[in-house]
């Protein structure tokens, strides 16, 4: 894992956290988005989603980029490859864990 730590049941606890879970969750569909959007679709304030958005990218699971469109800022997020892994991993370790505990 770049930098994220795992529980003893080996799940990544950086993306386990409910909000970092919901960007990579909505990330993990698309090619990227749009900070903007994904605030609206997240519900999380600016603060917060810039809070979680940076300790993403610091692990190497996020890519921020910053640019302006007709002189307004835009910023745009997308998985890296690390991060799309990463996502893939906590996904196969939460559906074993949950066909564990309910016997399927």
């Amino acid at each position: 894992m770049s930098g994220a730590d795992a529980s003893p049941g080996g799940i990544d606890k950086l993306i386990h956290e409910p909000a970092r879970l919901l960007i990579m969750s909505y990330l993990a569909v698309v090619e990227s988005a749009d900070f903007l959007f994904l605030q609206g679709q997240t519900g999380l304030t600016f603060g917060n989603l810039s809070s979680h958005m940076s300790r993403l990218e610091e692990a190497g699971y996020l890519k921020v980029e910053k640019k302006f469109v007709a002189k307004k800022p835009n910023t745009i997020l997308s998985l890296t490859s690390a991060g799309r892994k990463a996502f893939d991993l906590y996904r196969r370790q939460m559906m074993e864990m949950l066909e564990e505990e309910t016997g399927q």
